[in-house]
């Protein structure tokens, strides 16, 4: 998922998304800490997601104050 397409979601979407992504990653931290996770570059990817979302939430919420 890149910036632009988030910049076209609305906030209760990001909101969704941030939800479903922090789910996410603790699910892998679970995986990770049991040895169970395939994928170890997953949890980059999410985390650096987590950061996306919030910086265009964050974004949107400085735009919208002034």
């Amino acid at each position: 998922m890149n910036a632009q397409e988030l910049r076209d979601k609305t906030p209760d979407q990001l909101r969704e998304q941030l939800t479903a992504l922090k789910k996410e990653a603790f699910n892998l931290r679970f995986q990770q800490a049991t040895g169970q996770l395939e994928n170890t570059a997953r949890v980059r990817v999410v985390r650096r997601d987590v950061a996306r979302v919030m910086s265009i939430l964050n974004e949107k919420a400085a735009a919208a104050a002034e």
